[in-house]
């Protein structure tokens, strides 16, 4: 009797050990396949939406299902793009053995990388006091700033077209590249922002 008794009561725990896994596993996947979709939702209407869904996806747990936090990440990486591009490109102006329109083309694409930088954080800044009534006028705001970044990296691009052959033209020109299509992402989530405002009382 004891032993039948110890049976049903190891079958009950186990039963209920398994449920209650169920229903915690119910709670926590669809949340996270949540944001997932979202992010993969939202990038469809980039330009580049594998890019943006590539390097977007990993903050999903930040990001959830809110417009503003996923295009305010996606200027952080942008930004985090436009840095490091910005030293790489810095550390290889410093190298000897260039022509001298190689070395000015190297010149003016470290002092674009550099105003990229400070029009992303710019941006990142007015995005983190967006608040009030005039939503639109900030979001224009920001807009602006980001098409900005992305002239700047699509000049740093040009310059090398014609003043620039070999390893060098291909690195920077992929390096570069990356970033404007991040930055070119940044824009276009920052621009559905004005949905928000229009839907607003």
């Amino acid at each position: 009797m004891a032993s039948s008794f110890s049976l049903i009561l190891l079958t009950l725990i186990s039963f209920m050990t398994t449920n209650l896994i169920a229903i915690q596993g119910a709670r926590v996947i669809p949340h996270e396949q949540r944001s997932i979709n979202f992010i993969k939702s939202s990038c469809s209407a980039t330009e580049y939406p594998a890019l943006c869904f590539n390097s977007l996806s990993a903050h999903a747990s930040t990001i959830q299902t809110s417009p503003m936090q996923l295009a305010r990440t996606a200027l952080y990486v942008s930004l985090a793009g436009a840095r490091s591009a910005s030293t790489a490109m810095a550390r290889m102006s410093a190298i000897r053995g260039k022509s001298s329109r190689e070395a000015a083309a190297m010149r003016d694409c470290v002092e674009n990388m550099g105003d990229s930088v400070d029009e992303l954080k710019s941006s990142i800044d007015a995005m983190q006091h967006m608040r009030g009534k005039k939503l639109r006028y900030q979001i224009n705001s920001i807009e602006t700033w980001v098409s900005a970044a992305l002239t700047d990296e699509s000049t740093c691009m040009n310059g090398f077209d014609n003043t620039m052959k070999g390893n060098t033209k291909v690195a920077v020109r992929s390096m570069i590249v990356k970033v404007a299509q991040l930055t070119c992402n940044a824009l276009a989530l920052v621009n559905s922002l004005s949905s928000i405002e229009s839907s607003s009382p």
